[in-house]
């Protein structure tokens, strides 16, 4: 048996160009493959690093993070990103188009949502 790697997390959103583009700035990635409502971004050749990809998906809801209400869409994952500055990154992720999540749970992370609504948390290596 030969054994499985997770190559990629993909995200949907309603516009998977739109959302890939953000990630693109955020992470300094690159396109790795498109197709019309498919968009595969990775880190450049000789870098290390997870592939992201993110399919449009007509139907998609947001998730409400943290979830308040039954029957709101839950989050079913989220991206911890290292950073070395998280005040600087988070100025800059909120530049791109992200937006800082009302609820901080933690003094040394930032939650911040994507475009599309998806959590994601920066970090430094001090903070864990």
């Amino acid at each position: 048996m030969s054994p499985t790697k997770l190559s990629t997390v993909v995200l949907d959103a309603h516009d998977a160009r739109e959302l890939a583009g953000f990630y693109l700035r955020l992470l300094g990635y690159v396109v790795r493959a498109e197709e019309p409502h498919w968009v595969l971004i990775g880190p450049p050749p000789g870098s290390a690093g997870t592939s992201l990809a993110f399919e449009t998906e007509p139907a998609y809801v947001p998730p409400v993070w943290p979830d308040r209400n039954p029957g709101d869409q839950q989050m079913m994952l989220h991206l911890d990103i290292e950073v070395d500055d998280l005040a600087a990154e988070a100025e800059r992720a909120v530049a791109e188009g992200a937006r800082l999540a009302e609820y901080q749970p933690q003094n040394d992370v930032r939650v911040l949502l994507d475009p599309s609504g998806h959590p994601f948390c920066l970090w430094t290596r001090a903070s864990r």
